[in-house]
């Protein structure tokens, strides 16, 4: 159920298979939920500039039911920064992460809802 998705101007070339499974495997551990839920994508190539200029930079939406709050996205941030940074070249202060805290009525999976499958 988490979804991380992240549009930015950094190029294709720079998305790789194995940065798509540190992220999966990041934003698993930090919101403590199995990484066979997560989904992770990342939108590049796109026409974006911050303040003015088109350095690397990039809004993002962190999504999941639950694990979500005023504490915990301070945790989230300081784990999904860095990784960004180092991965892609988006400094810290080029990067918005919105944080959605979604109930399990509003996330459909399987045909049904997690608040089916979650009881």
């Amino acid at each position: 159920m988490p979804h991380f998705r992240l549009e930015t101007n950094v190029p294709k070339s720079k998305v790789t298979p194995e940065l798509l499974k540190k992220l999966s495997a990041a934003v698993a551990k930090t919101l403590g939920k199995p990484e066979s839920y997560v989904v992770v994508t990342i939108v590049p190539d796109q026409l974006m500039t911050w303040g003015g200029d088109d350095k690397p930079c990039g809004t993002a939406t962190l999504m999941s039911i639950g694990c979500l709050g005023v504490e915990q996205n301070k945790k989230h941030a300081a784990v999904l920064y860095p990784l960004l940074k180092k991965e892609l070249g988006i400094p810290d202060d080029r990067l918005y992460i919105t944080f959605s805290d979604q109930s399990s009525s509003n996330v459909g999976y399987t045909g049904t809802t997690f608040q089916t499958i979650l009881g």
